[in-house]
C-alpha cells in the first residue's frame, strides 16, 4: 500500500510539472525501445552568411524486437526534408520535436539496418552557450567567421535528427564530415580522415571509432592554426592536438602546457584516458567552453582559474586553466562514463568538479586540494537534490557540481585509505567503460569496493536537501553528541578534533557519550566531512 502512495504521489507530481513532450524526450518510449543506434553518418553543410545548415544523417541500427514505427527527434525550426530505407521514400509524423517514422521494410529481430534522414533550416542560436546552447555565429579580431555548437542541456536534436537520449551511443561511433567556406576549417569529434576540396568549399571528415554520447558531437569552424604532441600515456601514446584562432597561437602555446599536466594527474586518479584511438583536442570556441568527446572546447581567454576567477576564493583556484582541467575531466566522467537520464547528471558533474581537486592534489599535495574542495562549498545552496526527476528530461540542482564534489571528498575521508580510493575511481573508468549507467549502479559500486554500506549516505546527500548536523555538549572530559537532520538509518562517523588530537566518533540520532582521560578544552568536527554541528551549551 505504502508503494502504491507513494508512486501515485509521483505519478500526480509528474502531471502538475511535466509535458507529454517532457516524457517523448527524457523516457524510452515504445517507439525508441526497439532499435539500437550502432552507427551515426552525418554529413553538414554550413552556410555561415544566412545562419542555416542543411544534410543527412544516416543511422545504421540493430533491431531488437519487431517493429514499424520508429521516434527520430528534431527541433524545431529544423525540418525535416525526406527520409529514406532502401531507396524508399518514409512517410512520418510528428508530435512537437518527436517524429514518428512509418517503416515500410519489415524489421526483423537481429537485422542491421540502415536509414537515411534529409534535414534543413536556420537552427536554434544559442543564447547563454554551453547551458542555454545551439548555434553560436561568431566573428573573429579578423572579420572571419566562428561558428560552434553547444547542446548539452537542450539536446542534440537541436541541430540533427538522431535518438536523442543519453542512454544511446552509437556502438561503432559517427562520420561528420562537415562543408565549410574554402577559407575555414572545420574540427569535430575523432580523427580527421580527409578533405574534399572544391573552388568553393571545403569538406572535413572526422571519423570517431568508440561510443560517444550524443551531446558531445560537435561542429566548430574558424581561422584554425593546427599544432600537436605527443603524450607517453599508460596506453602508449596518445595524439593531443590542438586547434586555436590564428591570432591567439602563441597565448595558446603557453597556457595549452597544462594539458599534458591535466592527462597525467587524471591517469594517474582515473585510469588511462578512454579514448585513445579517437585521439585528445583542444579546440578554441566563441564560448566558455565544453566537454566534447575527444573534442574538448576552450573558451577561457587564456587565463587560469574560471574567466580569470577562483570559485573556491582560496587562491588554489587560480593554479589551474579551470576550462582545460573541467572539461577534460569529463573525458572519464560523462564521455567514458555517461549518465542514462539526465536526472543522473550529478554523474558527470560531481566527479568531475572533484577532479579539479584531484588535480591541485597530484601537482600541490592535499592539503591543496582539501582547501579548495572546501572552498567551493560556499556556491552550494542546497535549493533542491542533485538528482532529478526520471523520465521526464530533468535534471537536479546546479549543487551537483560543488555538492557533488563535497560528498565524494567525504567518501575519501570515511575510506581513510587514499591508494583504495584512487583504486575504486580507476575501477569505475575499468568497470563502466564507454558505458551508459544509473546512480544505484556507481553507489553500489562505491559501497561494495569500499567495504561500507553506503546506503543511508547516498541518500542522506544526492536524495535530500539536509546536511547531517552533529549536536553536542560538553561536560569536562564527556562529550556528549547526536545526528540531527538526516535520514532515516544515517549513522556516518566523522573524526573529532578533541584537544588538537584527531578521534573518531560515531554519531547517531540517538544521544551517545564519549569519555576522554583529559578535559575536552577544544572541539570541533575536521571540516573535510560535510557536516554542520552546533555546541548546545
Amino acid at each position: 500500500m505504502f508503494f502504491v502512495a507513494i508512486l501515485f504521489l509521483f505519478q500526480s507530481a509528474l502531471a502538475q510539472k511535466f509535458t507529454r513532450a517532457d516524457t517523448l524526450i527524457g523516457s524510452i518510449t515504445p517507439e525508441r525501445a526497439w532499435w539500437d543506434v550502432t552507427h551515426y553518418d552525418l554529413k553538414v553543410t554550413v552556410n555561415p552568411s544566412q545562419k542555416t545548415i542543411k544534410g543527412s544523417n544516416t543511422i545504421s541500427y540493430k533491431v531488437l524486437e519487431p517493429n514499424n514505427i520508429m521516434q527520430i527527434d528534431l527541433q524545431a525550426p529544423m525540418k525535416i526534408d525526406k527520409i529514406l530505407q532502401d531507396g524508399k521514400e518514409i512517410l512520418y509524423s510528428s508530435e512537437g520535436n518527436a517524429h514518428f517514422l512509418k517503416l515500410q521494410k519489415k524489421q526483423k529481430q537481429g537485422d542491421k539496418n540502415k536509414i537515411t534522414i534529409f534535414f534543413s533550416g536556420q537552427p536554434r542560436e544559442a543564447i547563454r552557450p554551453p547551458w542555454d546552447g545551439g548555434f553560436t555565429w561568431g566573428k573573429d579580431s579578423n572579420g572571419k567567421h566562428f561558428i560552434a555548437t553547444s547542446n548539452q542541456g537542450i539536446g542534440s536534436s537541436v541541430w540533427w535528427p538522431l535518438k536523442d537520449h543519453p542512454s544511446e551511443e552509437p556502438d561503432n561511433g559517427v562520420t561528420i564530415s562537415v562543408t565549410t567556406p574554402k577559407d575555414l576549417m572545420d574540427v569535430s569529434n575523432g580523427r580527421l580522415i580527409k578533405v574534399i576540396e572544391t573552388d568553393t568549399t571545403k569538406t572535413w571528415v572526422w571519423q570517431v571509432v568508440n561510443p560517444i554520447n550524443a551531446y558531445g558531437v560537435d561542429i566548430n569552424i574558424g581561422d584554425y592554426v593546427h599544432w600537436g604532441e605527443n603524450y607517453k600515456g599508460e596506453k602508449g601514446m596518445l595524439d593531443m592536438d590542438y586547434y586555436v584562432l590564428r591570432e591567439n597561437e602563441a597565448k595558446a602555446k603557453e597556457q595549452f602546457k597544462q594539458a599534458p599536466m591535466m592527462m597525467e594527474a587524471f591517469e594517474h586518479w582515473f585510469g588511462p584516458y578512454p579514448f585513445y584511438e579517437d585521439g585528445y583536442k583542444l579546440v578554441e570556441a566563441p564560448y566558455l567552453g565544453m566537454e566534447h568527446q575527444s573534442s574538448v572546447t576552450y573558451g577561457n581567454k587564456y587565463e587560469n582559474g574560471y574567466l580569470g576567477r577562483d570559485l573556491s576564493g582560496t587562491g588554489w583556484g587560480l593554479k589551474f586553466d579551470f576550462i582545460i582541467i573541467h572539461e577534460s575531466g569529463h573525458e572519464w566522467f560523462a564521455n567514458n562514463i555517461t549518465n542514462k537520464d539526465v536526472a543522473d547528471m550529478w554523474i558527470h558533474e560531481g566527479f568531475t568538479a572533484y577532479s579539479e581537486n584531484l588535480y591541485l592534489d597530484y601537482f600541490f599535495g592535499k592539503k591543496a586540494s582539501s582547501e579548495y574542495v572546501l572552498g567551493t562549498r560556499n556556491n552550494i545552496s542546497n535549493d533542491r537534490p542533485i538528482i532529478g526527476v526520471y523520465y521526464v528530461d530533468n535534471s537536479g540542482s546546479g549543487d551537483m557540481y560543488y555538492k557533488g564534489a563535497n560528498i565524494l571528498h567525504t567518501v575519501r575521508q570515511l575510506i581513510e585509505n587514499d591508494e583504495k580510493w584512487r583504486s575504486i575511481l580507476r575501477g569505475l573508468n575499468k568497470q563502466f567503460y564507454h558505458q551508459t549507467v544509473t546512480t544505484r549502479q556507481i553507489e553500489e559500486y562505491i559501497s561494495k569496493e569500499s567495504g561500507i554500506d553506503l546506503t543511508a549516505f547516498w541518500n542522506q546527500y544526492l536524495r535530500t536537501t539536509k546536511i547531517p548536523k552533529v549536536e553536542y555538549s560538553i561536560e569536562r572530559n564527556d562529550l556528549k553528541f547526536r545526528y540531527v537532520n538526516t535520514v532515516e538509518n544515517f549513522d556516518m562517523p566523522v573524526i573529532a578534533i578533541v584537544n588538537g588530537k584527531e578521534e573518531w566518533i560515531f554519531p547517531t540520532s540517538e544521544w551517545k557519550t564519549k569519555t576522554f582521560a583529559q578535559p575536552i578544552e577544544t572541539f570541533q568536527i575536521k571540516k573535510d566531512f560535510y557536516v554542520n554541528s552546533e555546541n548546545l551549551e
